[in-house]
């Protein structure tokens, strides 16, 4: 595939017609592209100013591990960046002794080795051999943390005040603080209630989870005493037959707002076509599946965290789960959160024999 024509495929496509994709090529020229976007952004940020990267734990089904890079421009155009090690993953999610090997023989120094790395894999370079960087950065991403697409991964530049940088994108890689220009604190107030609320919590130095409990307990019009909240911290959100998840993760700062769409549905490409489709149409967020289940997802970075995003993100989620649970259930079958009894499905003409073999539609 030319870089000419993958540029006429939307962005966030992860699957073309089935009679002329090459899945392989695609991704492969994704991450090329990715790479390249890494490389020019590199030489136009100022010292003091961060970029970091996040494989988006719930869109890529690795759970309560975390995976970032961070990079961070010095004086006289030096370049430090950190990798994640095992000190910052949950068992089950560490990496093995041949993925240690993989990071250091991309370059990166073992964690404590450079000075401030704590348990952080190290490297500094300079901002002139920025594609040597992208190309490290990006192997990574794909090869080690095993990001199947850049437009798993969500960025967020900034500088040394925590400040949002304006930049170029970064090929497929999702830019958080766009959310910004899709929505602002006021347009989502009415009454001028909510947003002083919002804002006073916003202005306090609080822990990240106080926070998101707050801003969740008073879009719910509750207190955060009397928020929905399961075993492992997530909030829950009820959303018609759909049910939302908010969780909260330390390392890096980040905000997972998530729903399961539909459970036991069959992955076949169809419904992996149609996700990508409904993705691209998405101003925030994703839809992927990941074994029997489809997930929607939107990552709020908890660093420089803003109300307005998660309440964007949370917003989007509600509406959306509850409308593509029917829709999707619909077309694929599975089972929704809630039961037949909360919001019952349409029912289908000519479809009475594939329903009959199927019982317990719901959870």
């Amino acid at each position: 595939m030319t870089a000419e024509s993958a540029a006429e495929q939307p962005e966030g496509v992860l699957l073309d017609e089935p009679t002329t994709a090459d899945l392989r090529a695609k991704v492969t020229e994704a991450w090329r592209e990715f790479a390249s976007a890494f490389a020019s952004l590199v030489p136009t940020l100022s010292a003091g100013a961060y970029v970091d990267i996040t494989l988006d734990p719930t869109a890529s089904g690795t759970g309560a591990a975390v995976y970032s890079v961070s990079i961070r421009v010095l004086d006289d155009g030096v370049v430090e960046a950190l990798a994640v090690g095992n000190g910052a993953l949950p068992e089950g999610y560490r990496m093995d002794r041949a993925s240690v090997a993989d990071l250091v023989a991309l370059g990166w120094s073992p964690p404590g080795v450079l000075p401030d790395s704590g348990d952080s894999f190290g490297l500094r370079t300079s901002v002139g051999a920025a594609k040597q960087l992208a190309t490290i950065v990006s192997r990574t991403l794909r090869d080690v943390y095993g990001a199947p697409h850049p437009a798993f991964l969500v960025y967020l530049v900034h500088d040394d005040q925590d400040e949002p940088i304006e930049t170029a994108p970064l090929a497929t890689a999702r830019h958080e603080p766009s959310i910004d220009e899709v929505l602002s604190l006021d347009d989502l107030d009415e009454d001028g209630v909510l947003s002083e609320a919002l804002a006073n919590a916003a202005d306090e130095v609080v822990p990240l989870d106080e926070r998101v409990r707050t801003v969740v307990a008073t879009m719910s019009k509750t207190t955060v005493d009397q928020l929905q909240v399961d075993t492992d911290g997530d909030i829950g959100i009820r959303a018609g037959s759909a049910m939302v998840f908010v969780r909260v993760r330390d390392n890096p700062p980040l905000v997972d707002v998530f729903s399961p769409i539909l459970t036991e549905v069959e992955p076949t490409e169809q419904l992996y076509v149609k996700l990508s489709e409904l993705t691209n149409r998405m101003p925030i967020g994703r839809l992927y599946c990941a074994q029997d289940t489809v997930w929607a997802s939107i990552p709020v970075f908890g660093r420089n965290f803003q109300a307005t995003h998660l309440m964007l993100a949370v917003q989007v989620m509600t509406g959306l789960a509850d409308e593509l649970d029917d829709r999707l259930h619909g077309e694929f079958g599975g089972k929704r959160f809630f039961g037949e009894g909360d919001k019952p499905a349409p029912a289908k003409p000519d479809t009475k024999d594939a329903d009959d073999h199927r019982p317990g539609m719901y959870l």
